[in-house]
């Protein structure tokens, strides 16, 4: 689910930028908000799984 942006998150997002920022840099800044914030919606509703978990179904040891 996507979060709602508001155009004070999207002005603070520019303002945030260094003077020469590029559109790839706005776009790289968009998605990184955006991932973080699917990954703490996922932590909140327990879509989680554990790290010796992960390991043990891939094989990897510490």
């Amino acid at each position: 689910m996507a979060t709602v942006v508001t155009k004070r998150i999207a002005h603070e997002m520019v303002d945030r930028l260094p003077e020469g920022a590029t559109w790839d840099d706005l776009m790289h800044d968009i998605y990184v908000r955006e991932a973080i914030e699917r990954g703490l919606a996922d932590v909140a509703s327990g879509r989680v799984v554990d790290v010796n978990e992960v390991r043990a179904r891939y094989g990897l040891t510490k």
